[in-house]
C-alpha cells in the first residue's frame, strides 16, 4: 500500500479511518512527495474554511411565498413570468436541500462521532492517573476539555487519533483541546510529556503557558515548570517553538527554552559550553546582550543554529558580530551578501540556512532527512502566503 501517489486515500486519513500502521505509511509519503502533499493541503485548509461556516436553516418566508405558486401551477392559465417565479423558487429549496443532504451524508460517515464527544483514548501505565476525578483502571476516554492527571507515582499514555502517541509522566497535567481532521491539540499546564508523532507537518500542536510546539513527524520530550516556563527536546524530526511573531525551529539533538511572557529563547545543543548556555540564557530572558561577547568566543560551528536564530533577535553592531562570527565558521554562499543579512532579507536567510543544515546535524547521528526539511519549509511558506491572501483588505 502506498507504493503510489496517495490522493484517494486523503480523506480517509483525515477522518481517521486508516489504521495505525496504515496511518504512519501515508504521514511518510506525504512528507516525501510534493504532488501528495500539495494535494493534502488543499484538502486541510478546505476541512478548516468549511469548519468556520454557519449551519443555516431555510427562511420561513421562502416557504410562504413557494406555496402560492404551487397552487398557481395547477391553473393552466399560469403565466410565462409565474413559471419563471416557481422555477426559481425551487431551484433555491433545491439548492438548500442539496446542502442539507450534504451535511447528513458527512455526519452519517462517523455516527458515533457525532452523537458522542470526540475523545482519545488513555491507558494506564503506572499507579492510578485520574481523568477529571475518575481514576482509570487500565483504559479510559480524554474527552476534549477534560484534564489527564498524574500525582507522583502514575504515568499513562494516550493514543493521538491514529497520528501517534504520547507519554504522560508523573505529576503531570494535560487536557486534550481539539481533535479535528485538521488539527491535534493538547494543553500542557505542568509537568513531562513524551511525544511519538508521524504527521504531515502542523497536525499536532502543545500549548503550553509560554508557547505552542508544533511537530513534524518528530519525537520529543516537553516539560513544563511551576513558573509556567519550558524546556523541549527534540530527540528525532524537528519541532517549532511559537507565540505571537515569535518563532524558534528546533532540530533532532537541539534544545529550547521558554519564558512567560517573553514565548521561546533561543535553540541550542546541549552538549555546548556551559558558557555558551549560560551567556545564552541572559541574552534571551535577561536581556543582558553584553553576555553576545562570552557566547561568540565559544562558538563550533554547529552552533550556527543559534547564531542564524540570534540574527533576527539582536541589532546594530551586534547584528553584525553575529554575522562575522558565523560567515568564519560557515561561509554563506555566493548568492548571499553581507547587507542583505544584515536587512534580514528572508529569501538569503532561508538560503543561508540550508548551507548551515549539514552542520546542525553533523555531530548528533540524528540528522533531519531532507524530504521532512524541505516539506517544513514549503508548508511553512504555503501556510504564510495563504494567510496573507485571506486577510482583510
Amino acid at each position: 500500500m502506498f507504493s503510489t501517489h496517495v490522493t484517494k486515500g486523503i480523506s480517509a486519513y483525515c477522518h481517521g479511518e486508516l489504521s495505525n500502521e496504515e496511518s504512519k505509511r501515508f504521514a511518510e509519503h506525504i512528507i516525501s512527495c510534493a504532488k501528495c502533499r500539495a494535494k493534502f493541503e488543499e484538502v486541510k485548509l478546505g476541512i478548516k474554511l468549511a469548519e468556520q461556516l454557519p449551519q443555516l436553516s431555510a427562511p420561513d418566508y421562502l416557504w410562504r411565498d413557494l406555496q402560492p405558486l404551487l397552487a398557481q401551477q395547477t391553473n393552466a392559465s399560469n403565466s410565462v413570468s409565474w413559471s419563471w417565479q416557481l422555477k426559481a423558487a425551487a431551484a433555491v429549496v433545491l439548492l438548500f436541500l442539496s446542502g442539507l443532504a450534504a451535511f447528513l451524508v458527512y455526519n452519517s460517515r462517523t455516527p458515533e462521532i457525532a452523537a458522542t464527544k470526540p475523545s482519545w483514548h488513555v491507558t494506564r501505565l503506572d499507579g492510578a492517573p485520574r481523568i477529571g476525578s475518575e481514576q482509570i483502571a487500565n483504559n479510559g476516554q480524554l474527552g476534549v476539555g477534560e484534564w489527564l492527571e498524574t500525582d507522583g507515582s502514575s504515568r499513562a499514555q494516550i493514543a493521538v487519533g491514529s497520528i501517534g502517541n504520547v507519554d504522560i509522566d508523573e505529576n503531570t497535567r494535560v487536557r486534550l483541546l481539539q481533535t479535528e481532521p485538521t488539527e491535534h491539540r493538547l494543553e500542557l499546564a505542568r509537568g513531562k510529556m513524551s511525544a511519538h508523532i508521524w504527521a504531515p507537518p502542523r497536525l499536532f500542536f502543545v500549548d503550553t503557558p509560554s508557547a505552542v510546539a508544533a511537530d513534524l513527524g518528530c519525537a520529543y520530550t516537553l516539560e513544563v515548570d511551576d513558573h509556567g516556563g519550558s524546556l523541549l527536546r527534540v530527540t528525532s524530526g524537528w519541532v517549532a517553538l511559537e507565540l505571537k511573531d515569535r518563532e524558534s525551529i528546533v532540530p533532532a539533538g537541539a534544545a529550547c527554552e521558554t519564558r512567560p511572557g517573553i514565548g521561546p529563547g533561543t535553540p541550542y545543543y546541549e552538549d555546548a559550553p556551559s558558557v555558551f548556555r549560560e551567556a545564552l540564557r541572559k541574552i534571551d530572558f535577561e536581556h543582558d546582550v553584553s553576555a553576545l561577547t562570552a557566547l561568540l568566543d565559544q562558538s563550533r560551528p554547529r552552533d550556527t543554529l543559534t547564531l542564524w536564530h540570534l540574527l533576527a533577535r539582536v541589532n546594530g553592531d551586534d547584528r553584525v558580530r553575529v554575522y562575522e562570527k558565523m560567515a568564519a565558521l560557515v561561509p554563506p554562499p555566493s548568492s548571499v551578501t553581507r547587507e542583505g543579512i544584515l536587512q534580514l532579507d528572508q529569501q538569503m536567510l532561508d538560503t543561508w540556512k540550508n548551507e548551515l543544515e549539514s552542520s546542525w546535524t553533523s555531530g548528533s547521528g540524528k540528522g533531519v532527512p531532507k524530504p521532512i526539511k524541505e516539506a517544513y519549509w514549503k508548508v511553512r511558506s504555503g501556510l504564510s502566503r495563504r494567510l496573507k491572501e485571506m486577510a482583510p483588505k
